[in-house]
């Protein structure tokens, strides 16, 4: 179980990986046995060997609901990990199995199997059961009301037909907003010769800053703020860089905010008129 609860990342094979064909198995001496002689052995003397011919007898049963409840799963759930949850509901169903009961053991078993399955994905799952309880009766609610009315419906309605208001009812909204995870580490899609590229290798890190657009930015400040005096170019560095407004500036300034917007304007007409002058020495040059 403890391969299934590292899980080891997402193994990156997701629902179509490929899966490795299974040999043929190996003759064994209770295959000309009838099953139910098999199971009245076992009962007496609970054989190891009998035990372990039974679970790869019954195998087969753990990969067909294994794969059912995949089918309705994301594809970064790994089937082998189901697998192996079902192996061990498998084994409590071998384990338990109580002839008296007149009933055939793969009908018997499936519960078993898709019980331990489902019980290992709620383990896995960090978010209580309560909460998708009350995020599915959001959601129902919703549906209901966009088949009635045929329009989606707005907060207000959903929260009169639920009966909660205020925080409650932005907390369950909330708790209703779908949240997927990712691994790092899983395949984004294949680089140059044949390498997988990874996520994390193509996450842009947005705390890093570009160089040539920082040299950019400060040589576009040198121009725009040069032939400017102390207090103009404060205006425009607070304005454009700082994102402060009119009347915040003013008060660092000790001037008033319709002075600021007055010279604000002004220093606009002069930046605009000083593009237009300058304008040939932006343009790329044309040796050519």
């Amino acid at each position: 179980m403890a391969a299934l609860m590292s899980r080891k990342g997402l193994r990156g094979s997701g629902r179509y990986a490929h899966r490795a064909p299974e040999g043929p198995k190996a003759p064994s001496k209770y295959d000309s046995i009838p099953i139910q002689e098999v199971w009245e052995e076992y009962h007496r003397s609970s054989s190891e060997d009998i035990r372990n011919y039974l679970m790869e007898k019954f195998l087969p049963l753990v990969r067909y609901n294994a794969e059912r409840i995949h089918q309705k799963l994301p594809d970064e759930v790994d089937i082998e990990d189901l697998m192996q949850a079902g192996t061990f509901g498998l084994k409590d169903a071998v384990d338990a199995f109580d002839l008296e009961r007149k009933v055939k053991f793969e009908t018997y078993c499936a519960p078993r199997i898709r019980g331990a399955i489902l019980d290992e994905l709620r383990s896995m799952d960090w978010v209580p059961r309560l909460v998708r309880h009350r995020t599915a009766r959001f959601e129902a609610v919703r549906q209901q009301i966009e088949m009635e009315t045929g329009e989606n419906p707005t907060d207000t309605e959903v929260a009169n037909r639920v009966g909660l208001e205020g925080e409650e009812f932005d907390k369950l909204k909330r708790d209703g907003t779908p949240v997927s995870v990712r691994s790092l580490t899983q395949r984004c899609f294949s680089g140059e010769n044949g390498k997988d590229v990874r996520e994390i290798d193509v996450i842009r890190d947005e705390s890093q800053s570009n160089p040539l657009t920082e040299m950019a930015r400060r040589d576009l400040k040198e121009f725009v703020t040069k032939g400017l005096n102390r207090a103009e170019r404060l205006i425009v560095v607070l304005y454009y860089y700082e994102n402060m407004t009119m009347k915040e500036i003013g008060a660092t300034l000790a001037l008033s905010e319709s002075r600021v917007s007055q010279m604000h304007s002004s220093i606009l007409l002069r930046l605009k008129a000083q593009m237009q002058h300058r304008m040939r020495e932006l343009e790329p040059d044309s040796d050519e």
